[in-house]
């Protein structure tokens, strides 16, 4: 399996300005444009940071996922909440793609757990083929879309990026326990080799 990202969040989505009043910063200085930048990348380090412990896509964005084989007839997506899927496509050993009617699958949009279920069957997957996955993931394109909790969970890790800014990886790695918090009820449990926990995602 490989997950790609393939749009990025715009600058213009994230909370640069509501993060600097968090943090109670000033403004009217001549180096803000370099502060703002280095707060835009604060704030994009914590969402990566918790949207790694949660697999849920905080601002939407587009992903292609490929794979070797189906997981049976229903085909878990590995991170949510998922919108829409926009193209399944059959590639050959020799790189030749063959689009799959939409007409042929379904998108279950659980928010711990969705995924692709068949009407029918899947397309079977050629040897030394794979089926590409494009689709759509995240909460909404912008901030207010969040819910609070994980807003609020981004802003504090940001936070604390931002006040280690000078001690390079010390303690940069440790995730406060007011952010895991307020993240724990968006956890997915992962099993690797295996049926999934209840509620969890393989």
């Amino acid at each position: 399996m490989m997950l790609i990202e393939e749009t990025v969040v715009p600058a213009a989505a994230l909370p640069v300005a509501e993060f600097r009043d968090h943090m109670r910063l000033g403004t009217g200085f001549a180096d803000l444009g370099a502060e703002d930048a280095a707060l835009e990348a604060y704030l994009r380090a914590a969402m990566a940071a918790i949207e790694g412990r949660t697999a849920k896509v905080l601002l939407a964005r587009d992903y292609l996922l490929t794979l070797e084989a189906w997981r049976g007839e229903a085909q878990p997506l590995p991170v949510a909440p998922v919108s829409a899927v926009s193209l399944i496509r059959v590639r050959d050993q020799a790189g030749v793609a063959a689009v799959v009617s939409p007409a042929r699958y379904r998108l279950v949009r659980d928010l711990g757990r969705p995924r692709i279920t068949a009407v029918g069957m899947l397309p079977g997957i050629p040897t030394g083929g794979v089926v590409e996955i494009a689709f759509t993931a995240g909460f909404g394109p912008a901030w207010s879309d969040l819910p609070a909790d994980l807003a609020q969970a981004v802003f504090l890790l940001a936070a604390q990026y931002y006040e280690l800014r000078h001690e390079g990886a010390r303690g940069g790695d440790a995730m406060p326990f007011g952010v895991m918090a307020l993240i724990e009820r968006w956890r997915t449990v992962r099993v690797l080799g295996g049926r999934p926990s209840a509620g969890g995602l393989v």
